[in-house]
């Protein structure tokens, strides 16, 4: 990476760093350009050339959220080596056990900031049809990889039938955040360990079944 592009990459860290101050202690409203450059210190002309809309910012957020959820799946459930060819995988079996990357991603419940960060993403959403696009455009982006990490583990998944897991997946993880995390109640430890089965048994696949 060259210095330029180094520097460039610091200053828009900086920015996407100031927007998620500020929705975390502001909330949405107040998620504006110009909050956005006040509370990041450099002029409303240097934020728009990073992120030329409040959507893009929003957007740019939203994804560096979704890159580092994705990276802990990534480094958690490798593909390991098979004997024969039995499963029709040419002796390549990719049944790694998805528990660790389950509970990775479980994981994000335990951060307060995180689970409140996205409360106020959903109800910008609600109301804001830039937000809207934003998040349509992170969940579908979410339920892909999840889909792609389904089909991994489980080769004999059909593409309709991954993405559908996915996509409930992604739905029941959302509502969990919710109790979880605290803001909606705490769950029981039976609650819990269903919601890990469910959980489970839509990342197995058709070899799950």
């Amino acid at each position: 990476m060259s210095a330029a592009t180094s520097k460039g990459h610091q200053r828009r860290t900086a920015l996407l760093d100031a927007a998620r101050r500020i929705l975390f202690t502001s909330g949405g409203a107040e998620l504006t350009m110009r909050a956005v450059a006040d509370a990041a210190g450099v002029r409303l002309g240097h934020l728009q050339y990073y992120f030329p809309s409040r959507s893009d910012l929003l957007a740019a957020l939203l994804e560096r959220i979704l890159a580092d959820s994705l990276e802990r799946i990534a480094a958690l459930a490798p593909t390991t080596e098979g004997d024969g060819d039995a499963d029709g995988t040419g002796g390549r079996c990719c049944r790694a056990d998805p528990g660790p990357a389950l509970e990775s991603i479980l994981a994000d419940h335990d951060d307060p900031d995180l689970v409140r960060l996205f409360t106020e993403v959903w109800a910008m959403a609600a109301h804001d049809a830039q937000a809207a696009e934003a998040v349509t455009a992170f969940y579908a982006a979410y339920a892909a990889q999840l889909a792609a990490f389904i089909r991994e583990h489980a080769p004999q998944t059909g593409p309709e039938d991954a993405r559908s897991r996915a996509e409930v997946f992604v739905m029941l993880m959302e509502g969990a955040a919710l109790f979880r995390s605290g803001i909606a109640g705490r769950p029981a430890a039976p609650t819990e360990a269903l919601l890990r089965q469910v959980l489970l048994g839509l990342v197995a696949g058709a070899d799950g079944d």
